[in-house]
């Protein structure tokens, strides 16, 4: 199995993307580390995956909040003593009230918001872990980016936009600067994706809007959270041990 004897830190775990990657990891003989602010969620997936078999723990942890943070870290090294795996999965474009807006009609409060959002959670964890991977002599890291960060998306904003590029760049720049120690930082750029949050919105649209969405896609069909997770294991993985600073559309032929 992949992850036996792995730590795996994930935010946002409780649902979606972070959900999928969880259930897989702990599947395959990891020890997820289940970093969200949900505790109803929490609970719910902590109960799943301990009685399928699988290890997980739960921390109610704000990731764009720097003090939670270090100490969410500290007591999963006090506790574990390891951390092999990060997938920095918080983020999205639903927090202002039109996630679609245009440029003109972003407030800068909402710019802020979208692009600290997207962003302080990624640099928070990936910062408080890396002097520990370094110790360690290696470890992966993973990044949720957006085709909306390649300006693919028409349904998000160019806050939304920039924060994903952001996400890109970062990716690439933090990659080259820990492979000398060992340490892979990749990302995935999905398209529309059905999780809990997006699934009913995209519910709510006609059925021609979402007949063309579908058409528009090369592989017919809308993403589903697993796709992405099983793109993000493999980045996680032994498997993508010579992989490197790279972001994978996720993205159903989307280019």
């Amino acid at each position: 199995m992949r992850f036996d004897g792995k730590v795996a830190l994930i935010t946002a775990a409780a649902s979606g993307i972070g959900r999928a990657t969880a259930d897989i990891i702990a599947g395959e003989g990891g020890t997820v580390i289940a970093i969200d602010v949900n505790d109803e969620r929490l609970e719910a997936m902590v109960t799943e995956i301990t009685g399928a078999g699988g290890k997980a723990v739960a921390y109610n942890t704000d990731a764009t909040d720097r003090d939670a943070v270090n100490q969410t870290v500290a007591g999963v090294m006090e506790h574990h003593g390891r951390i092999d795996v990060l997938v920095n999965a918080v983020g999205g474009s639903t927090i202002i009230a039109n996630a679609a807006a245009a440029t003109d009609a972003l407030t800068l409060e909402e710019w802020q918001a979208i692009n600290g959002f997207n962003l302080d959670g990624m640099f928070l964890f990936s910062k408080a872990v890396i002097p520990i991977m370094k110790e360690q002599g290696g470890g992966k890291i993973v990044n949720l980016a957006s085709i909306a960060g390649r300006g693919m998306s028409d349904a998000s904003s160019s806050a939304y936009a920039t924060a994903k590029g952001g996400v890109i760049a970062f990716t690439k720049k933090v990659g080259r600067e820990l492979g000398p120690f060992g340490i892979n930082v990749n990302a995935i750029a999905p398209n529309m994706t059905l999780t809990e949050r997006i699934r009913p919105r995209f519910e709510q649209r006609s059925p021609d809007d979402q007949a063309a969405a579908i058409e528009g896609i090369p592989l017919r069909r809308m993403a589903e959270a697993m796709d992405q997770a099983k793109v993000v294991c493999f980045l996680a993985s032994s498997d993508a041990d010579y992989v490197t600073g790279q972001t994978i559309d996720v993205s159903g032929g989307l280019v």
